[in-house]
């Protein structure tokens, strides 16, 4: 597989609906193809489609060890309504203890070298064990949410880890996917309703004020064009 394969699936998915989408890369990867949740409003809403059409696609998520409670408690609300066990990556706890004797505890607030390593050991060795031995993962990234991620597509050579990378959501506005949470009584990370659009690790992540950017509570600190964790980069 390469980018012409992600590029003639884009072709047969064309007009296709979210659920869909889901159904199509299902049969298509077989038991090839994992979900990746961050838990966010987006990724609620592909679990619960893939839990209500019962789509026989692995959900994983990610725990850097730095969460906000309500991530956690969303974990619990979310495996008790669907009546299914999600798959959880951790960091190496070796690594994260060397990192942070030899850099300090918030490290990140020094450097964006500083803040990649760490994102780097909690996030992305865990997302390459997670998405290890499969061909393609499917994200709930959509276009509005970044600058980083205006020129994606809904299913893509994602290059820096040679998979198929398919993002059902990429058109979808804030308030599609808000309109069809509350639609369907999604449970949903509480923090949204104190101003945390966006939701990361908790010393990364801020509430934002009315007319901010939504992505502007994540590494406030930073410029636009760095604010990715490298999930979602496309460099090897």
């Amino acid at each position: 597989m390469n980018i012409d394969t992600a590029a003639q699936l884009n072709e047969r998915i064309k007009n296709k609906s979210t659920l869909e989408i889901l159904q199509f890369v299902s049969h298509e990867f077989g038991g090839k193809i994992k979900f990746a949740s961050s838990m966010g409003l987006e990724d609620q809403v592909i679990t619960h489609i893939l839990a209500a059409h019962k789509i026989p696609v692995e959900i994983f998520t990610l725990d850097t060890g730095r969460m906000f409670y309500e991530t956690y408690e969303l974990i619990d609300k979310t495996q008790a309504r669907y009546k299914m066990q999600l798959k959880i990556y951790f960091p190496d706890a070796g690594e994260v203890e060397e990192m942070v004797n030899s850099k300090g505890i918030n490290l990140f607030y020094q450097s964006i070298e500083n803040r990649k390593q760490c994102c780097g050991i909690r996030k992305i060795k865990p997302l390459k064990r997670a998405l290890k031995g499969i061909d393609a993962w499917i994200t709930g990234l959509r276009k509005e949410q970044s600058p980083t991620r205006k020129d994606m597509q809904i299913i893509e050579w994602d290059e820096s880890n040679s998979l198929i990378k398919v993002n059902p959501l990429l058109y979808w506005t804030e308030k599609q996917t808000r309109d069809f949470i509350t639609e369907h009584k999604i449970p949903y990370n509480t923090l949204h309703d104190k101003g945390f659009p966006s939701i990361g690790c908790q010393p990364c992540t801020r509430a934002v004020v009315q007319g901010e950017d939504i992505r502007s509570g994540r590494w406030w600190w930073e410029n636009p064009e760095t604010k990715e964790c490298g999930l979602h980069t496309k460099e090897k």
